[in-house]
């Protein structure tokens, strides 16, 4: 065994001397994902879409909620001035449409949490190539996301801000170049 720890030894010294002049050459930067997630341009357009697409099943939502809350006030309230057929029949649709509003509201929060999934993706995405390609522009070798302390000299969120605001009015100008263009017609075959 000491035969071995002596060989070891010095492998491990040699390969710590080989390794810093590397070390010395590699260039660090890091990145702030807090403040990415704050202002990034993206993040403002997808809550936007966000809002857009559901705000309008949200409020029928809540007024079909709310409609339902108000008929079983109702309910408690004239259920001694109804027959006892009544009642049941009554208490039969309350219950069907509770569990018809349950489902509703179980399904639009599925559909929410699916469409956060679709958009956190294909954020990440746009981040991951604005950050690689801001490392490639400055020639990094790593990129540290989040760390315990950095300075603000190898600090790169301003600049991948930066990309990202011009790649979103990119995104902008071409989605009405998009709008713009007439859909192809089909020929009718007779």
């Amino acid at each position: 065994m000491p035969f071995l720890r002596r060989l070891c030894l010095p492998l491990a010294v040699a390969a710590v001397c080989a390794a810093a002049p590397a070390m010395a050459d590699t260039k660090i930067a890091t990145i702030r994902s807090p403040d990415l997630l704050r202002d990034a341009p993206q993040i403002k357009s997808a809550n936007e879409r966000m809002k857009a697409e559901f705000e309008k099943k949200q409020k029928d939502l809540e007024g079909e909620g709310k409609k339902l809350e108000d008929d079983i006030k109702n309910f408690q309230r004239e259920a001694d001035t109804l027959t006892a057929q009544q009642r049941a029949d009554t208490e039969k649709s309350l219950n069907t449409r509770k569990i018809d509003f349950d489902f509703k509201q179980r399904q639009l929060s599925e559909q929410v949490q699916q469409r956060e999934q679709e958009l956190r993706k294909d954020l990440s995405a746009k981040f991951a190539k604005a950050i690689e390609a801001v490392a490639k522009e400055k020639g990094l070798d790593l990129v540290v996301q989040d760390p315990v302390f950095a300075t603000a000299t190898i600090d790169i969120t301003d600049e991948v801000l930066k990309r990202l605001s011009t790649e979103a009015g990119s995104d902008a100008a071409a989605a009405p170049a998009k709008a713009d263009k007439p859909a192809k017609k089909k020929k009718k075959e007779d």
